[in-house]
């Protein structure tokens, strides 16, 4: 029987459980299709006529290149095809996706590439914006938490949730306007963390359970132990830039930068950014900059010891309600 969940505000219907995502107990209207475990028949003869599309920088040990794109059937589908053998079609519209993976790696492991990049890339053709970003719910507003990889996001989520804040998403801040409002949709509930960041939020690197057995990431979920997951989106009321960490005294700390740089920022830390095409940067920066000029941005620099997360969580909150009660004032 078929599988249906809502994340990021689609609604997706699959033929396998996604290791990660909550099923949705009634049926609404489905705004995409995903088949794990086979391919279209029609793919072996697309792939005479394709035109590669991207190819990512980073390479593995054998030389092979992290990811590769191409464009199918005169731009109306795309494969994407990971370094380990993992490959994905979806069309252009976003509403179909096909998935298979070799026989080393399991279900579970595509589902790390589904719920990341590729359904980044859907949404981006969507019309979505993303931030590579995780959200917190506060006082009925979202609070975004953006960095590049390894900045320190999910961990901090993490942080939020041990203090009974609930999490609207992580890795991904997929926004959405609505009315004056920009929103952040939910994501699922789950949070990606790399073993030293169990270690310090929980006392040993394997406190969590491995997300799959090829990978060295653990997840929390959002739906026990305290952590919570806010399932309802919310309008997005502050966003934190976490620079470099450092070992001041004084930090974390909280400082405002310039709206070029704000916007800079923003730019940099844009999601799945590499595969968008001209339209869609048009979008993306028409949105970027409603942003700059709608929602207060801050610098966040986070302290070297692990031991001060808490001290950071409470920093960001101090200043966001500052922040709140300036803007409740202006209302």
């Amino acid at each position: 029987m078929p599988i249906r969940y809502a994340v990021y505000g689609l609604n997706i219907q699959s033929n396998q459980e996604i290791h990660g995502l909550s099923a949705l107990s009634s049926s609404p209207v489905m705004d995409m299709q995903v088949c794990l475990g086979s391919l279209p028949i029609w793919r072996s003869e697309a792939m005479a006529t394709a035109q590669e599309e991207y190819i990512h920088p980073t390479r593995k040990e054998n030389g092979d290149c992290l990811l590769r794109v191409w464009q199918l059937a005169q731009g109306q589908y795309f494969r994407m095809l990971y370094a380990d053998g993992t490959e994905f079609i979806l069309n252009r519209q976003g509403t179909q996706v096909w998935a298979t993976w070799p026989g080393s790696l399991t279900l579970e492991d595509t589902a790390t590439y589904f719920l990341g990049p590729v359904l980044g890339f859907i949404l981006r053709l969507r019309g979505v914006t993303c931030l590579h970003a995780s959200a917190i719910a506060i006082d009925g507003q979202a609070l975004a938490i953006l960095g590049p990889a390894g900045a320190g996001k999910s961990t901090t989520a993490a942080a939020f949730a041990q203090l009974g804040y609930h999490v609207l998403s992580e890795d991904v801040v997929a926004l959405t306007s609505e009315g004056e409002n920009l929103l952040v949709n939910p994501g699922y509930p789950l949070i990606r963390l790399w073993p030293s960041s169990v270690q310090s939020l929980f006392g040993a690197a394997d406190a969590l359970p491995l997300l799959t057995p090829n990978w060295e990431k653990r997840g929390l979920p959002l739906n026990r132990n305290g952590c919570r997951f806010q399932s309802e989106p919310l309008p997005l009321a502050a966003i934190y830039i976490l620079s470099e960490r450092c070992d001041y005294p004084s930090a974390p700390f909280v400082e405002t930068p310039s709206a070029q740089t704000g916007l800079m920022s923003l730019i940099e830390n844009t999601y799945t950014n590499y595969l968008l095409d001209q339209a869609m940067r048009a979008r993306e920066f028409e949105l970027l900059g409603r942003l700059v000029k709608q929602v207060p941005l801050r610098r966040v620099t986070p302290h070297t010891d692990f031991a001060r997360l808490p001290e950071l969580c409470k920093t960001i909150l101090s200043d966001f309600r500052r922040i709140d009660g300036t803007m409740g004032d202006r209302k």
